[in-house]
């Protein structure tokens, strides 16, 4: 941690504020826009995200697992840009993502699996005009532990709706990237400051494996049975 972290850090915290939310009992994995627009270094959207994707495939395999919810975003525009709004005005480049592109796929290297929907946004946060906090109510979600792109844009921008909409928010540090070192350790201490808890992989893991070992197959039928009872939402493009 830097030296100005530290000192802001312990005034923080003398002040009331970067405690702890911790986790409940029934996550959902929340990915943040890791298609191929965000995750190729080439695109003008890009950055190099190998770290953070390995981390999500790590967690991915312990929620499905213990057959917990998995949901992914996408930002996709139709051809005439007429659903991007002002959006689009102040980020150009979001003109690449459009509909039926290979660049608003999500990346292979964590590909959907059948029941796991993708979520088609048109802002930064991952609920805003989504209908994602009625799905995760549905499932029984009560925290939200996201990985994805970028950590000062869409992954706080969706951190902080997550807290808004009630959840327990777990930001994974190793998880999230963004195209430039500074936006992405300062957006991390704040959001760790004020909306969510940021946590490292390690710890996350063991959290989730934990909590399968604990639940067992009765919690493994109960998610099942949810994830069949539970439509997706609206803006949901495949599962």
């Amino acid at each position: 941690m830097n030296d100005w972290q530290d000192s802001t850090r312990e005034d923080y915290l003398n002040k009331g504020l970067a405690s702890r939310s911790g986790y409940g009992s029934k996550p959902a994995l929340l990915i943040v826009d890791f298609s191929n627009g965000f995750t190729d270094p080439k695109s003008p959207l890009g950055g190099n995200f190998d770290q953070q994707l390995a981390t999500t495939a790590s967690l991915l395999t312990e929620f499905r697992r213990g057959r917990l919810p998995v949901v992914y975003t996408t930002v996709a525009y139709q051809p005439d840009y007429r659903d991007a709004g002002v959006f689009i005005k102040k980020v150009p480049s979001l003109s690449i993502l459009v509909e039926g592109s290979d660049l608003v796929q999500i990346d292979d290297r964590i590909a959907p699996q059948q029941g796991e929907h993708v979520i088609v946004k048109k802002y930064a946060s991952s609920f805003f005009g989504t209908e994602l906090d009625v799905y995760f109510r549905g499932m029984d979600v009560d925290t939200v532990i996201i990985t994805g792109c970028t950590t000062s844009g869409c992954v706080r921008a969706s951190a902080v709706d997550s807290l808004q909409y009630g959840f327990q928010t777990i930001v994974v540090r190793e998880g999230v990237g963004d195209r430039a070192d500074g936006p992405h350790h300062a957006n991390l201490f704040d959001m760790d400051a004020k909306y969510c808890d940021v946590e490292s992989e390690q710890d996350v893991l063991a959290y989730l494996r934990s909590l399968v070992a604990e639940g067992g197959d009765a919690a493994q039928a109960d998610n099942d049975f949810r994830g069949w009872w539970q439509a997706g939402p609206p803006t949901s493009i495949s599962s």
